[in-house]
């Protein structure tokens, strides 16, 4: 039987049910759309769940409504103050916690509407792998608009999640990930206060390079809400995908790879030797001639999901862009 088929039985909606998981909520001014994204933890039908909040110095009624929530949930809801550094340092400083121990834990947005399965089918994949292997499920998204009406859906990824995918792009959004406590202690392994470009994409390439599992689920687990608030947004349009590839001509991705090249340094020997030789090579491509710049790029077999993507990639190592 197909793992896709044992995560659509609706015997395993009790599957783990004795494992706890963290949900890692970041917030900062989420008002206006908090109160449904709580009330969409409570429909889940898993319920061994409990939500640390992070907010970064909400002016609005955001700290009103997560203590309401306190009050009503007692110790399954804790909230504490965030660094003020931005989202991306505010979710990392939830994951690398010492206090917040759990068998799983989950991203969280504070304007999404999860979808009542949405933790189920992550733990029943997530308690298929064992404890000591790093995991990491994510999934496809339902995007809508503020009102909730739907607006498609998040692009589908077909090519198998790997870290020569990692290197080149992030294949779900973080709202969707869960993951295991051998992967959090990863992140927990790197040195504090390293940069990355955003938290989601550092655990995809955490996880992946360190020689862990990860899942991409093709069935939507939330309502991805799309807004003119929205820090980082879905890219379904042919001209936003036009738009990202021109972050490459930019140098954009520039930036982002040798960010991410300083990043993994702090993995050190955790990264497989495999892993350790795509990254090599990927980056001894980068610094060459033509020829051998795309001779390396084929060698190290990054890659990204879509032809369009890999059109780009292909144009951007043609134009020393990576």
């Amino acid at each position: 039987m197909s793992l896709l088929h044992n995560l659509e039985d609706p015997d395993l909606e009790n599957t783990g049910s004795h494992t706890s998981v963290a949900i890692l909520l970041a917030t900062y001014n989420g008002g206006a759309f908090l109160r449904e994204q709580l009330a969409s933890y409570e429909a889940q039908h898993y319920g061994n769940w409990y939500v640390w909040a992070s907010d970064d110095g909400s002016t609005d009624r955001t700290l009103e409504i997560l203590a309401e929530y306190q009050e009503r949930w007692g110790k399954r809801m804790t909230v504490v103050a965030g660094p003020h550094q931005g989202f991306v340092a505010n979710f990392l400083s939830l994951v690398c916690c010492p206090e917040i121990n759990a068998d799983y834990y989950a991203y969280s947005d504070q304007d999404d509407l999860w979808e009542p399965e949405k933790l189920t089918r992550a733990v029943a994949w997530l308690s298929m792998v064992p404890p000591s292997i790093p995991a990491l499920y994510c999934a496809r998204t339902r995007l809508v608009d503020e009102q909730g009406r739907d607006r498609g859906f998040s692009p589908l990824m077909r090519r198998p999640p790997s870290f020569a995918n990692a290197l080149m792009q992030n294949i779900a959004g973080g709202n969707t990930m869960v993951f295991n406590a051998a992967a959090c202690a990863l992140l927990r392994s790197v040195e504090p206060g390293v940069e990355v470009v955003t938290f989601d994409w550092w655990t995809y390439l955490v996880v992946t390079g360190c020689g862990g599992q990860v899942h991409y689920d093709p069935i939507p687990t939330l309502r991805y809400r799309q807004h003119g608030q929205n820090l980082v947004g879905a890219s379904i349009s042919w001209s936003k995908r036009w738009a990202r590839l021109g972050f490459m001509w930019k140098r954009r991705y520039v930036l982002w790879t040798d960010i991410h090249a300083r990043a993994l340094q702090s993995l050190g020997p955790c990264l497989t030797l495999e892993n350790a030789l795509i990254l090599r090579t990927f980056l001894w491509a980068r610094q060459q001639t033509l020829g051998k710049r795309l001779l390396g790029l084929k060698r190290s077999g990054v890659y990204r999901q879509h032809l369009v993507g890999q059109l780009g990639l292909f144009l951007a190592a043609l134009f020393n862009r990576i």
